[in-house]
């Protein structure tokens, strides 16, 4: 077991990303986790995070902790509310953002890419 301590979390600048502070809370380099990382997110108002629609082979859970969150697909829309939880599969594009005038904590976890 490895413990991560939040007051020790250092934040990343994650690609794509804007009006947020990422941190990578378990991962490889982290804890040691091969299969997938899981990482907290703190969203300020208007921020969020633009990807296009590219493939991306790994699977994703959002978690929304506080807040809200509006994921879109190409062909969908989600309002993600504290409690919620969002799955997105292989090779699903999105892209989200922060509407609303209050920060949103989301947690994530995604799966590394297969070796």
């Amino acid at each position: 077991m490895k413990q991560t301590r939040i007051t020790e979390v250092k934040a990343y600048d994650a690609i794509g990303h804007y009006g947020v502070s990422t941190m990578r809370l378990q991962g490889k380099e982290e804890t040691g986790i091969t299969k997938f990382w899981v990482g907290k997110s703190i969203f300020l108002p208007g921020g969020g995070a633009d990807w296009g629609y590219e493939d991306n082979p790994n699977e994703k859970v959002y978690f929304v902790l506080s807040g809200e969150m509006t994921v879109s697909s190409k062909d969908e829309k989600f309002v993600l509310k504290e409690g919620d939880s969002l799955y997105i599969g292989p090779n699903e594009g999105r892209s989200m953002k922060n509407e609303t005038n209050f920060a949103c904590e989301l947690l994530v976890a995604i799966t590394y890419p297969a070796e």
